[in-house]
């Protein structure tokens, strides 16, 4: 190998071990720049040759000034090569931060597509991947023509949140206009779309040098609209290979991953399966490995990291070596979270052999299945919600955006 890269990983957000891991793992140089706040949580500490600590501002963004000044300081002896978001929100700011020191990688126009929901909804009907019908709220004009043609209820949507957080549904044109209207100056920050009644899809992929080379179908049991303003269970499992499902959802996810101009990362995307015509529609896509745990139920039912491998991806590119996916196997797998109303859930009464992987977070329940088998799986699945529900379960008000 030549020299060592340095990589700076940043992430507002306690996650990516195995990415810094896999780096460390291959003779890399692993920096890390996390919140103040997160500086004693269990990071690989072995692994990372040098950590910084900034506080974020309020809204849990970087202050970009003070990240630039930081990190322009750095590099005055350590020469970073790499950049790499390890969460959601802090895509943006890093591909700003790439263009401003010309760190090769994904840059802001491109960013932009992976986390404004308005761009994405934009870039999607510029590729011909179907949406829910769609509007900004710049003009009023656009807003009251929507109002009267598309059918109520409605999403009102942060254009940059993560997840489920800060959408409300709205049923009628003055409610509409009263939440617009609540929003003030921060108004041009959201988008509202027909709500589409259906089942929700998630693909977790892989995308090295503009083509997917691996992908994971799965579908929410409950949305996570659903689980967040509903104090629900959070459960999702891997589809059958080859279904109708499967194939028309790979290849939706390999149009968005083309069409949005995405080179080489991890992606999770999402599409709802509408209970009216039958057809999916996009959601959303993010250039990160999805949250909730769901990259463990992924490595159950295939045996890839994607972490680990989005990592090895980054640097083959870095390097220009080849990249090659390791040996995968396919079966079938379950996830089933919930909040606990004890701090530490005792789990020892789940005993069946296909559990592989259980939670270990305060006032959290959580347990991955794999099989061979899709039914036994659900199965599983269907009796720990009861069984977690009945036993377990505690529920918090919703997270709102920070401008309602």
């Amino acid at each position: 190998m030549s020299k060592p890269l340095a990589i700076l990983c940043i992430t507002s957000y306690f996650k990516g071990n195995a990415f810094i891991e896999a780096g460390y793992a291959q003779g890399h140089r692993m920096f890390l720049l996390t919140s103040t706040k997160l500086q004693h949580e269990p990071w690989p500490w072995d692994c990372i040759e040098d950590a910084y600590f900034m506080d974020l501002q309020e809204g849990g963004t970087w202050m970009m000034n003070d990240l630039v000044n930081s990190i322009a300081y750095k590099m005055r002896s350590i020469g970073f090569d790499k950049f790499i978001a390890l969460d959601d929100f802090d895509v943006d700011q890093v591909a700003q931060l790439r263009e401003h020191f010309r760190i090769p990688g994904m840059g802001a126009t491109t960013a932009r597509y992976f986390r404004d929901k308005l761009a994405m909804r934009m870039k999607a009907t510029e590729a011909g991947i179907p949406v829910p019908q769609y509007t900004g709220l710049f003009r009023d004009v656009d807003i009251q023509r929507f109002i009267e043609t598309v059918p109520a209820p409605w999403l009102l949507k942060p254009r940059s949140e993560a997840s489920a957080t800060g959408i409300v549904k709205i049923h009628s044109g003055p409610e509409m206009w009263e939440k617009v209207n609540g929003l003030q100056d921060h108004r041009h920050r959201y988008l509202v779309e027909r709500f589409a009644p259906g089942d929700v899809y998630h693909v977790d992929s892989l995308i090295h040098r503009g083509k997917v080379i691996f992908s994971k179908v799965s579908q929410y049991l409950d949305t996570p609209f659903e689980v967040a303003h509903g104090g629900g269970i959070f459960r999702s499992h891997t589809l059958e290979k080859g279904s109708e499902d499967d194939l028309n959802l790979t290849s939706l996810n390999e149009k968005v991953q083309m069409g949005f101009g995405m080179q080489h990362s991890a992606s999770h995307t999402e599409f709802i399966k509408s209970r009216d015509d039958g057809q999916f529609y996009f959601l959303e896509t993010s250039a990160r490995v999805g949250g909730a745990n769901l990259a463990e139920m992924v490595e159950a039912s295939s045996g890839l990291n994607l972490w680990r491998e989005w990592a090895h991806i980054e640097l083959a590119v870095a390097l220009g070596e080849s990249y090659q996916l390791p040996a995968l196997r396919n079966q079938y797998a379950g996830i089933v979270v919930s909040l606990s109303r004890f701090q530490h859930p005792d789990t020892s009464s789940f005993t069946d052999p296909e559990i592989c992987w259980r939670m270990n977070k305060d006032w959290h329940i959580g347990l991955i299945v794999q099989s061979e088998s899709a039914n036994r799986v659900r199965e599983l699945l269907d009796h720990y919600t009861d069984r977690i529900a009945n036993e377990f379960h505690a529920s918090l008000k919703p997270p709102d955006a920070s401008h309602l």
